[in-house]
């Protein structure tokens, strides 16, 4: 086998393994119970941020639902040149979380998660409670108050301190949204998270 040979195998081989490590979105992304059972590694997860930046599980949930309906690779849809051809996407959020590059940066910072990746669910959710807590400091947000921390997420915390979503009404209705999402969540997975809790603890 020439060296070309077992480079391209090599390389179609990482490309599989890459692959394989992108979870598949789940196919009812309205029920956290059906989420976790697809996706049991993402219970953890939750979990973790959760505990770690002091707020609830199905407010990060429901924030990772609107932000990119739970896939991995979610970006901006690209703007229209002349109404026809593909244009650049309006910002640089991608992942989970749909972070932007400089925020992401400074999450990276701040955490000392270097290697953190958008597209890893794990990172992801520990971003979006690390953000919580940085608005919670920042704009006095209560940490389960899904409704203002989503405005806060969207606008930043200069532009919640500033009230720049008043001008919007389609933001505060999307942030309404999110905040129903956070109610329904906390309702299923108080139906099911015994389960997960097990494993989470390392019961079973």
């Amino acid at each position: 086998m020439s060296g070309l040979v077992r480079l391209s195998l090599l390389s179609a081989l990482c490309l599989l393994v890459l692959v394989g490590c992108t979870a598949k979105q789940p196919a009812n992304i309205d029920n956290i119970c059906d989420i976790f059972g697809e996706q049991r590694s993402w219970y953890k997860a939750s979990r973790k941020s959760a505990e770690r930046w002091g707020t609830s599980v199905p407010v990060i949930m429901a924030i990772i639902h609107q932000e990119s309906s739970f896939k991995a690779k979610a970006k901006p849809p690209r703007t229209k040149i002349l109404w026809i051809f593909p244009g650049p996407r309006p910002a640089s959020a991608k992942g989970y979380a749909q972070a932007i590059d400089g925020t992401w940066d400074t999450y990276r910072k701040a955490t000392g998660r270097w290697s953190a990746d958008r597209n890893d669910f794990k990172d992801a959710s520990d971003f979006i409670g690390w953000y919580i807590d940085q608005t919670a400091k920042t704009n006095g947000v209560e940490k389960t108050d899904a409704e203002q921390l989503y405005l806060a997420y969207h606008e930043g915390q200069g532009g919640y301190a500033k009230a720049t979503y008043r001008s919007k009404p389609w933001l505060t209705k999307v942030a309404k949204k999110v905040a129903a999402r956070s109610i329904a969540f906390d309702s299923q997975l108080k139906g099911c998270e015994r389960r997960f809790k097990k494993r989470f603890l390392g019961l079973f």
